[in-house]
């Protein structure tokens, strides 16, 4: 008989941002499908998800990935129910209405790395502040960057995981990195860049570091935490039209507001106009701009307006459950 640790892990109920919960269930003799990961329960009323009268929740199996440092171990993304079986309120993956996975995602996680020491990004010298931004972003060398033995081990995790992991970056700011995953349909986007942070939180527990995802961690003259969201559906990769592109993008005008809503936290603190982001009141697109609400990449112009879309508004703390939803939502009410 052989043993196996299965890590089920979950969004809490804290507002306006959920945070990663997770509980290790072990299995005699598992065969590593989903279909025979068991539904399981947790105390919902220790995470904003229950009363204490009534605290039971479900804990439903959605995706599973090999555990890259436990052995024998399973990473097990799930959604969380009611007890009588219907989605919680906090579930945003069951809002996703992307069934034949005809939605595209690639994410670009952007994060600064803490020390949890000075509480201050790598880099940052206490008490002061490194030198301004600009030599930092995709720098080589001791002088300009920091982490990179921790990115390059997350980078390995989530490739060990079998993770669709596309690429890593230093960002603009001292201490802030990005990687990026891609997905053909929303959920599985969104489980994985969820895997994906899970796996960053944890190895932070063996550098005496911790993630920060808020947008807009250190107050000055820096860049801003984003998750750009990528997005395609069967339209616009094939369409070839530049009308419908446009058609699409400003179906996104009106609703400018209910997007912003299910960004992310603190969202206004980055989105100022400034630092490659538009205003977060304002509503705007155009090819390869970097200070657009939408930006129409170069790539998908070349290509006969086949291609993709990238709205940069979403924080680096969004949910991309919330995300993606809402951006699918609105493409498909598009008049095209």
């Amino acid at each position: 008989m052989s043993k196996s640790k299965l890590e089920y892990i979950w969004l809490d109920g804290y507002k306006p941002t959920s945070n990663l919960r997770s509980k290790t269930k072990v299995i005699d003799d598992f065969d590593g499908t989903l279909e025979n990961c068991p539904v399981w329960s947790f105390d919902g009323s220790s995470t904003q998800q229950a009363e204490g009268g009534s605290s039971d929740c479900l804990l439903k199996p959605v995706a599973i990935y090999p555990d890259p440092v436990r052995r024998n171990g399973f990473l097990v993304m799930t959604e969380v129910l009611n007890a009588d079986g219907s989605a919680h309120e906090s579930n945003a993956r069951a809002t996703i209405n992307d069934d034949d996975n005809d939605f595209w995602f690639g994410f670009e996680q952007e994060y600064f790395i803490m020390d949890t020491e000075t509480q201050l990004p790598l880099g940052f010298p206490v008490g002061g502040y490194p030198g301004p931004q600009g030599m930092y972003y995709c720098s080589v060398g001791g002088r300009n960057t920091h982490g990179r033995d921790f990115v390059e081990e997350h980078a390995d995790l989530c490739i060990d995981a079998g993770l669709n992991f596309e690429g890593i970056n230093q960002e603009v700011a001292s201490g802030q990195w990005e990687f990026q995953l891609f997905a053909k349909g929303a959920k599985k986007a969104g489980d994985e860049i969820w895997i994906a942070r899970y796996l960053l939180d944890r190895l932070t527990e063996q550098f005496g570091y911790y993630i920060e995802y808020h947008p807009k961690p250190v107050k000055g003259d820096w860049n801003g935490s984003g998750m750009h969201a990528n997005f395609s559906n069967s339209t616009l990769r094939t369409c070839g039209d530049q009308k419908v592109y446009e058609t699409i993008c400003e179906a996104f005008r009106p609703v400018t507001k209910e997007h912003i809503a299910v960004y992310g936290e603190f969202n206004d603190q980055r989105l100022t106009g400034l630092h490659e982001t538009a205003s977060i009141t304002d509503f705007s697109y155009g090819i390869s701009d970097r200070g657009a609400s939408i930006r129409i990449p170069i790539i998908t112009v070349e290509q006969g307006w086949k291609g993709w879309l990238e709205d940069r508004r979403p924080a680096s703390n969004g949910d991309p459950y919330r995300i993606a939803a809402r951006i699918i939502k609105t493409v498909k009410s598009a008049k095209v």
